[in-house]
């Protein structure tokens, strides 16, 4: 569907009102109210069979009996009118509608059959639908009101969505308090049609739109939300309070891993991949949502504290260490400026205590030295109410310090109606302010982590060594036989056999059906074994009393498979049992680890690190992750647990490698990536000893997939199967592939080839290098969303880049923009053609009808590769470059 409709709906140039009254205390009153109050410049038609005029305006009985264009719907109506009301909508070509009426799923079976009946209405149009069962819309820029809300917004840059309308009133009703506006004010209600996804698209890509803040219960269509919030984060912060944080997941799950993923961790993770900084209160949403609204990003957490009292200062510092960060270090530069103007007992140190006697003078010298200091990256300035001074005046005086700053500067005026005339100057001049030292510490260091979530997006991980393979065809087939045989709980043996395919190394297993096979198997193994439970029925063998560790010899073997059945027999009955299996015992290990996978209801598969064996669920230090992953999301995983810090090396034990941990993360990644089937794996322990890295025990459970892969994740994987090796007349063998995030250097070095004139042509002016963060933006991209190619050529010097083609859609889906780059010592030999047609046949694939580009008069090579192709060529002499324009029906691929 169509994201031009939607801006139809948010820059509409008419609006029908259907259920539109005059009838105080009716939602149609509060709809012509609004509309008509916030000064829209467009038309509004009310439409009502019983009224001829309303609110002064012409009424019209249905909305197929206004004989003009309709941007906007509005329907107050009783929901079940709405799926003909929509019809006529439809009919009408209006480009969208906002269903005000309640009624829908969430009454029920006949609130379900009704939202069927809407969607079917619009399956096959571009007509987009908010709600049903919301508050309306609001856009500043349109100086548009179409809700039944109280107030109109005071004008801002940051948007606004929730599902829930009483979340809407109850922030815009603070926000006139607090004196912070909003560019949009969104309710989505059921979310039927338009859901968080296509609002997060629609406003990365207005210029009045600063951030982003939601309220979210529950989402749908994952994987475009994912994708869009991963593009917007990278420029813009959105901030998000999801509820329902304490909801158990919606099965106990059979495995470590599925019951240590929790519901809510996996959304924990889902938003810190896209880069949404997650609030977990309401006031902190609106303490948030105040900060962006009014202060620009800190550079970093170094926050200096300024206080006239110890006590507010130590508590502002206690809540710094709680998130485990110090108030910024004074620089002795910094401490030479304030020791000239503060009393000598001031406390040398950060916070900065100034001492109750402060006036305005004192605290205005004060906070100019701190917005001047190199090492100070925010300010928090408190006041507690001495009987010296008066707050209100300190208030005023700093206001005049903080135009133009260059850092964040929050304020905390502790009490009550005291300090209240402070704070509605502070509000008044857009300085956020709080009444607690620990709320003021909270929103600051959620604007830091948004500086931090964006720094991380745009890390560049480094290259393996070494190429991962995989045995994909023998991971496959063994997955795929189980799942034809209804065996979906795999043994002990087939698990490790899964993960042997995908190279994660394994103690290896064998089976054994009797006592004395047991005896005999154990003895050819070489003492000492470990003996465990072979049953498909028995997911934890410890429970079950179905393991006997270090058997020592042939006779032990015996004994021990007697107690193990015996003890599997008593502990689950109906469990069909396939004897044991026996491997070779792993004493004295330096380090036990838990990998594992779980594939989330919403979220499709997660990945879990954390400190493994016996004691795995009890201590549950582990983290999550979604694939697919690479070498810096697989450190970022390890990254967040506490056993991370033991691995590097802990009293006599020596460092893990740490690399070999990265890698077999990844290989786990790829392999839930390739096999949708797989439901929960668990790898526990993962064992280390003198360097050497094992699987010990491990647990897959199957499902048959209602999704084939890759379509599973939500996040879109590398496309393995648009690597290509071809044979160049002159160049020999080079590999085509899709870009790949720890390709920058490579990018970069092709970059360097190139001349002055070439860098003009690529990039429309003059650039001396590569930015970091444009590398990232070129190598780190989405694949649902971009398409690039690159070609590599081996030489005697390693792997070098000769160039790079991208088609990058635009916010409509169908239409898409083409670059190409080709290193000068390889120009004019067909690269550039190649990879471009390979762009281009992909994007056909993708559902994208035009290609277009720029390219200047004098980028004759780029010109003539554009004809070839099928391009139409148009002069724009105004801006000195031919705009270039293809259907990709009619492409010569």
């Amino acid at each position: 569907m169509g994201v031009e409709n939607i801006n139809r709906m948010f820059q509409p140039k008419s609006v029908a009102v259907v259920g539109a009254s005059e009838r105080p205390g009716s939602i149609g009153n509060a709809l012509m109210r609004n509309l008509i109050k916030s000064e829209f410049s467009g038309t509004v038609y009310p439409v009502n069979p019983n009224h001829k005029t309303i609110w002064k305006h012409p009424a019209y009985p249905s909305v197929q009996d206004i004989k003009a264009s309709i941007d906007l719907v509005i329907i107050s109506t009783p929901i079940v009118t709405a799926p003909q009301i929509v019809r006529c909508c439809v009919d009408s070509e209006a480009g969208g509608v906002v269903i005000i009426s309640a009624g829908g799923k969430e009454t029920g079976t006949s609130g379900k059959k009704i939202e069927a009946a809407i969607k079917k209405e619009i399956k096959h149009s571009g007509l987009r639908v908010i709600g049903p069962n919301c508050l309306g819309i609001v856009c500043g820029k349109a100086a548009l009101n179409a809700s039944f809300a109280s107030h109109m917004p005071l004008k801002g840059k940051m948007a606004f969505i929730s599902q829930s309308g009483a979340i809407c009133t109850s922030i815009l009703d603070l926000s006139i308090k607090e004196q912070f506006g909003f560019s949009y004010f969104i309710s989505l209600g059921s979310m039927l049609d338009v859901d968080f996804g296509d609002m997060i698209d629609y406003l990365g890509g207005d210029p009045e739109v600063s951030s982003i803040v939601m309220y979210i219960e529950g989402l749908n269509r994952f994987r475009n939300f994912m994708s869009a919030a991963r593009a917007v984060s990278r420029v813009k912060p959105i901030v998000a309070l999801k509820s329902g944080r304490t909801r158990a997941g919606a099965k106990a799950a059979a495995s470590h891993t599925g019951s240590m993923a929790g519901e809510d961790t996996v959304y924990d993770a889902a938003f810190r991949r896209a880069g949404i900084v997650r609030v977990k209160t309401f006031e902190e949403l609106f303490d948030c949502a105040e900060l962006l609204a009014k202060q620009p990003r800190p550079r970093g957490s170094g926050l200096a504290v300024i206080t006239n009292a110890g006590g507010p200062g130590v508590m502002a510092a206690d809540a710094l260490a709680d998130y485990g960060i110090e108030p910024a270090a004074l620089l002795p530069e910094t401490a030479i400026k304030l020791e000239a103007i503060l009393p000598s007992y001031w406390n040398c140190g950060n916070p900065i205590d100034i001492l109750g006697d402060a006036a305005a003078e004192r605290y205005n010298k004060v906070v100019e030295i701190c917005l001047n200091a190199r090492e100070i990256n925010g300010l928090l300035i408190m006041l507690s109410p001495v009987a010296q001074v008066d707050p209100a005046d300190i208030a005023e005086s700093i206001i005049g310090l903080l135009g133009g700053k260059k850092i964040p500067v929050i304020t905390s005026w502790i009490g009550g109606s005291y300090v209240e005339a402070g704070r509605k100057i502070f509000n008044k001049a857009g300085i956020p302010t709080f009444d607690t030292p620990e709320r003021a510490i909270r929103a600051f260091m959620d604007l830091d982590l948004y500086a931090k979530n964006i720094e991380m997006l745009q890390e560049i991980p480094s290259k393996f060594p070494k190429k991962l393979e995989f045995d994909r065809k023998k991971a496959k087939e063994l997955v795929n036989n189980k799942i034809e045989a209804g065996e979906f709980n795999m043994t002990e043996i087939d698990s490790l056999s899964l993960l042997e395919a995908y190279g994660i190394p394994v103690n290896p297993a064998i089976k054994a059906l009797s006592a004395k096979e047991a005896g005999d198997k154990a003895e050819a193994t070489g003492f000492p074994v470990v003996i465990k439970i072979n049953s498909k029925d028995i997911s934890h063998k410890t429970d079950a009393g179905g393991i006997a560790l270090n058997i020592k010899n042939k006779a032990e073997a015996i004994d021990s498979f007697a107690n193990i059945m015996r003890n599997a027999k008593e502990y689950n009955p109906e469990a069909v049992i396939e004897g044991v299996t026996i491997q070779p015992m792993v004493n004295d290990v330096d380090y036990e680890l838990i990998l594992g996978a779980k594939k989330d209801h919403d979220f499709g598969p997660v990945i879990l690190f954390g400190m493994g064996g016996t004691l795995t669920e009890v201590i549950k230090d582990m983290a999550i992750a979604l694939p697919p992953i690479n070498r810096l999301l697989a450190r970022r995983l390890m990254e967040q647990t506490k056993v991370y810090s033991i691995l590097q090396g802990f009293r006599s034990r020596p460092p893990a490698d740490l690399v070999f941990i990265e890698e077999i993360l990844i290989r786990l990644s790829q392999m839930v990536t390739d096999i949708a089937e797989i439901e929960e794996l668990d790898i526990n322990p993962l064992v280390i000893k003198q360097g050497k890295i094992c699987a010990v025990d491990a647990r897959v459970i199957l499902k048959p997939a209602d999704i084939p892969a890759p379509f599973h994740l939500v996040i879109s994987p590398y496309p393995n199967q648009h690597e290509e090796i071809i044979t160049h007349p002159k160049l020999g063998e080079l590999l085509i592939r899709p870009i790949r995030p720890d390709d920058a250097t490579l990018l970069e070095n092709l970059f360097n080839t190139l001349s002055p004139q070439s860098v003009y042509h690529r990039f429309f002016g003059y650039l001396k290098r590569l930015p970091h963060s444009m590398l990232a933006r070129f190598t780190q991209i989405d694949y649902d969303r971009e398409i690039a190619f690159v070609a590599l050529s081996n030489t005697k010097d390693g792997e070098i880049m000769l160039g790079a083609a991208r088609v990058i859609t635009q916010i409509n889906r169908k239409h898409a923009e083409f670059a190409v780059l080709v290193g000068d010592p390889w120009q004019g030999k067909g690269i550039g053609a190649e990879l471009l047609k390979r762009c281009l046949a992909i994007a056909r694939e993708h559902g994208i009808e035009k290609v277009w580009g720029m390219v200047l008069y004098e980028n004759t090579q780029m010109l003539s590769l554009s004809k070839k192709i099928g391009f139409t060529i148009k002069k724009n002499p105004g801006a000195g470059v031919y705009e270039l324009n293809l259907e990709l029906g009619k492409a010569k691929l």
